[in-house]
């Protein structure tokens, strides 16, 4: 585990000013599975990018949507979140894969639980890269991107107006070694240019 310390993410401090958030977070995504959404769009991408039984890394997982439906598509899932509640939802409402606590930008998962295999693909979706703290930003990239396999590929999405503009995010992208094989403007491939409100970035190690 990294021995610096570094500053809380935006999530934490928004869960320690309202302890209840955790709680209505993920209410609200059980709401919405029981009415019918469509929560798992972001999962269909990645497993249509993976082979069959691809190692997967859930980063920043939430209560378990995406890697939940792609461990029962086959995968061998890992999931990270720094919120304890988030991920003892994720344990109840999608048993199968590997929920654990752990901040982004402290992420060491052959130190710290054993797991050295590294990940043929990586996703950061629900805007989790706008929850981080600001600083951390450009160490949770280079976090992440040490734990792809060759090969792998790295997939971002977060929206605009989130205090965290597009150029400054492949900026850090770029000092964190990786390349955008492919931008997007949503996660059912609709093509990125300058007017889009959104990005999915399909990042590769350089």
């Amino acid at each position: 585990m990294a021995s610096h310390v570094v500053d809380k993410s935006q999530w934490v401090k928004i869960t320690e000013a309202n302890p209840d958030h955790s709680k209505w977070y993920i209410e609200r995504f059980r709401t919405m599975a029981a009415e019918g959404a469509d929560l798992v769009g972001e999962a269909r991408m990645i497993d249509a990018m993976v082979g069959r039984g691809a190692r997967i890394l859930d980063a920043g997982c939430g209560p378990g949507r995406v890697g939940g439906y792609l461990f029962q598509q086959g995968h061998d899932v890992v999931g990270v979140d720094v919120d304890p509640e988030l991920i003892a939802a994720a344990e109840a409402d999608h048993p199968g894969p590997v929920w654990l606590v752990s901040d982004l930008a402290e992420l060491d998962l052959p130190g710290d639980h054993g797991i050295g295999e590294r990940f043929d693909a990586i996703v950061s979706a629900g805007n989790v890269m706008t929850f981080l703290a600001p600083s951390t930003r450009p160490l949770v990239l280079q976090r992440l991107a040490a734990h792809l396999a060759e090969g792998g590929r790295l997939v971002i999405g977060f929206g605009a107006g989130r205090d965290y503009d597009f150029e400054e995010f492949l900026g850090h992208a770029d000092g964190a070694g990786l390349i955008p094989e492919l931008l997007l403007s949503s996660w059912d491939l609709r093509p990125f240019d300058d007017s889009s409100e959104f990005l999915v970035a399909v990042l590769a190690p350089r």
